[in-house]
């Protein structure tokens, strides 16, 4: 396929993408634009419901949602009775946290560059449990998964019961080998426990493959699925290890028949904890869209295209004095985000401003106490955190590279030490 092709195949799978022609959106990692087409099918979902609620919810409902549940699992790589839809990936991981109830003493480990909330629902659960919560530091820009994967090996202690961690990194868009961390842990009889709110779409994923104890993810990121879609994914043998935080009309059912198929599109474990009374249900119903539409684009070239436009990232903004690369080049260890580390004299607020205000352009800033939550964690070796100010960067197919030069050319304004002397 020619240059001309392939800039003609983007720019026309671009315009079904609702995006605002004024905003350079680079930051997908935190929530995906729409195509026209998932929010038609989201709009004719609610349409019925605004309709005629009786007849959408004791009549489609039933069919709709298995099919969705049918399809994510296909995508997902698992089988659609051990995926329960959720609202997004805080819910699904709130549920694990507030269920799981590990033998005491004993600790709950996450590594040290885990998001700010996720680490306060462990660290309400580990004083709910009298548990320990302890951080292990990661390496620093590894150029091979096996750094990784001794990190957490050397981390490990007899007393840890959970170990919770994230597939991709928010903050510098590192990807964890997850398969190979949840094996060192099932060895030493360890729940693992992962936060995979970038994992779908961005990277093939395997569930059933993966051997943790519990997946939750999102669908409104690189899925480009609605808000409102997400999901918790049970590994085997850990079905019966944790219960709804709401309990409602799916709470009394037959234990024998758990994992069958029901009439209400669930089975009878996975609808105690998707039925929480009346929701609207059409971001759910409207993830077999998003799937279908991304699939006709074609996922290898989807791939392909991310990968170049990830590489012009790296490479131009590389080019700025004062950036310095707090992502991985290696292949397997990064996706779609790319981060920079900011000068530490950098004012992130002026600067999130400057991006917005001036150049209309969507990127996160991110501070090092926001990867906690609001505050920086204390007893951690100096070498864990080189980087106090981080600039990530998203970028999906529907992206450009001019979109990229226009950033460069910002931080180039609005970064002093940016700037060419």
């Amino acid at each position: 396929m020619g240059l001309r092709m392939i800039d003609t195949f983007w720019s026309n799978a671009r315009a079904q993408m609702l995006l605002d022609p004024e905003v350079i959106n680079l930051n997908t990692g935190s929530f995906g634009p729409l195509p026209r087409v998932v929010f038609d099918r989201a709009t004719q979902l609610r349409r019925r419901l605004a309709e005629e609620p009786m007849d959408f919810f004791v009549r489609q409902v039933p069919a709709l949602l298995w099919s969705a549940r049918a399809r994510l699992a296909g995508f997902l790589g698992c089988e659609p009775r051990r995926l329960a839809f959720t609202i997004n990936v805080t819910a699904s991981l709130n549920t694990v946290a507030a269920s799981l109830a590990p033998a005491q003493p004993g600790e709950i480990l996450l590594t040290d560059h885990e998001y700010g909330a996720m680490r306060w629902c462990w660290e309400r659960a580990a004083q709910r449990h009298g548990l320990t919560l302890r951080t292990f530091p990661l390496p620093i820009r590894p150029t091979t998964s096996a750094e990784i994967v001794d990190a957490a090996r050397a981390a490990f202690t007899d007393r840890t019961r959970i170990f919770f961690f994230s597939h991709i990194l928010s903050p510098t868009g590192l990807v964890l080998p997850a398969r190979e961390l949840c094996e060192e842990a099932r060895r030493r009889g360890i729940l693992t426990v992962i936060d995979g709110a970038h994992g779908p779409a961005m990277i093939p994923l395997d569930l059933d493959g993966l051997g943790c104890d519990f997946y939750g993810g999102n669908c409104h990121k690189w899925l480009l699925a609605p808000s409102g879609a997400g999901f918790l994914y049970f590994g085997r043998g850990s079905e019966d290890r944790v219960q709804p935080l709401q309990v409602s009309w799916g709470w009394h059912h037959d234990r024998r028949r758990a994992d069958e198929r029901d009439d209400f599109g669930s089975t009878p474990r996975l609808r105690a904890f998707e039925l929480e009374g009346t929701r609207d249900l059409c971001p759910w119903l409207a993830v077999p869209t998003a799937i279908d539409f991304q699939e006709g684009l074609g996922w290898e070239r989807i791939r392909a295209r991310v990968a170049g436009l990830t590489r012009t990232v790296r490479e131009r903004l590389s080019e700025l004095p004062g950036l310095s690369l707090a992502t991985p080049t290696e292949s397997a260890l990064h996706g779609a985000m790319t981060a920079f580390r900011l000068p530490d004299g950098v004012d992130p607020v002026a600067l999130r401003r400057g991006l917005w205000q001036r150049y209309h352009i969507e990127a996160p800033v991110i501070e090092r106490s926001e990867a906690f939550g609001g505050r920086v964690v204390t007893g951690l070796p100096p070498q864990t955190f080189p980087w106090r100010y981080l600039i990530r960067v998203s970028t999906w197919w529907y992206n450009t590279e001019p979109e990229i030069e226009q950033l460069a050319a910002a931080l180039s304004e609005l970064v002093p030490e940016c700037r060419r002397r």
